[in-house]
């Protein structure tokens, strides 16, 4: 695939064993699954210089570009950490008033989605380890090879900057992680045709 290389570190690419990775399931269903959970698993990189979890590093290609656009549009993006913060603390309450009155063991799949600049602080990043730890197995983050400048105008226009967006709805994060493979069938597609 051509979005991502195989990384140079021994470190684990998400808090639990990536085989036990559950992808939205309309990711799953899709014939492309396995081939988005190897594009999320080829190339990683440390969250932070001394980090402890490895996440995807992807191309903001057009594709990816368009999914974050729609998501925007359909109000299922948060901007920021501290509100990711707050709305992934509100959600895992009410996660465990519904796993206190049900006895049914709720499944840990990924269902939200925390797309990254790359030009932060470590001690940004390590604010982003200490949410990915608190709410694994539900959150999933991924750095798109451009800075807050560029992520920011891409959604809030010039002179926005945007460190952090969280794709806070699981249609929004399948749309992203299918559109993975939107992306590479384009670019192998203008690399045959030249």
């Amino acid at each position: 695939m051509v979005i991502m290389a195989k990384s140079k570190t021994d470190k684990n690419p998400f808090p639990s064993n990536i085989q036990a990775l559950r992808l939205p399931r309309r990711v799953e269903d899709d014939p492309r699954g396995q081939q988005i959970l190897r594009a999320l698993t080829t190339q990683t990189q440390p969250l932070w210089q001394q980090g402890e979890i490895e996440v995807p590093v992807l191309t903001l290609s057009p594709e990816l570009a368009e999914a974050l656009r729609n998501a925007h549009k359909a109000g299922q993006v948060v901007r920021s950490l501290e509100n990711a913060e707050r709305r992934l603390a509100a959600e895992a309450r009410g996660l465990d008033l519904v796993d206190r009155n049900s006895d049914l063991p709720r499944g840990g799949r990924v269902s939200r989605l925390l797309v990254l600049a790359d030009d932060g602080a470590d001690r940004f990043y390590r604010h982003v380890e200490t949410l990915l730890h608190r709410h694994s197995p539900r959150v999933l983050a991924a750095h798109v090879g451009v800075g807050a400048e560029a992520l920011g105008e891409l959604l809030f226009g010039p002179g926005s900057r945007v460190r952090l967006l969280m794709l806070d709805h699981k249609a929004a994060v399948s749309a992203f992680l299918l559109a993975l493979t939107e992306s590479s069938c384009a670019e192998e597609r203008t690399g045959s045709e030249q």
